[in-house]
């Protein structure tokens, strides 16, 4: 009885170690983005949210509050996404703008992030309840305090012309 059961244990045993390096070897479902992958896909998602902004500003100048509900929701998702695109080791000063602090603060950086969504989604909700004036305040001082929270301590600054 007891050679059985030691039988049994040794082949659970087994069977939890193969599935643990399987695991292990694929990677857990996961890819891993090299640096140029992660840095492409952070510039493409900068631009898109540039876009996204440039909408909203110009959807408040043509007074349409409520149209703004949508790319506040954009940018809120696009900003969800902005930490995963930082992965350790992407910093390619020739490439991208990204500044070492990004990895050595990272708290702060993912924390950056979340304000931006946060504002986001404050923006949405009162274009959505066609709130002109909150709309109109959170527009006012975004760029300063959604991306420049980023921008400022993460974001080597801009040469200029």
């Amino acid at each position: 009885m007891k050679a059985r059961a030691m039988l049994q244990a040794t082949v659970v045993v087994g069977s939890l170690v193969s599935l643990a390096v399987a695991g292990c070897a694929s990677g857990g479902g996961m890819t891993r983005m090299s640096a140029d992958e992660a840095i492409d896909k952070r510039q493409a998602l900068m631009k898109e949210q540039g876009a996204t902004w440039r909408s909203v500003q110009d959807k408040m100048k043509a007074g349409q509050v409520a149209a703004v509900a949508a790319d506040a929701e954009k940018l809120a998702a696009t900003a969800r996404r902005i930490p995963a695109l930082f992965p350790e080791g992407s910093l390619a000063p020739a490439k991208s703008a990204a500044k070492p602090e990004i990895w050595q603060k990272r708290a702060e950086f993912d924390a950056a992030a979340k304000n931006m969504e946060t504002l986001s989604l404050q923006m949405r909700d009162a274009a959505q309840a066609n709130n002109a004036g909150q709309v109109q305040a959170l527009v006012k001082d975004y760029g300063r305090l959604a991306c420049g929270s980023c921008h400022t301590p993460f974001r080597v600054p801009p040469k200029k012309k």
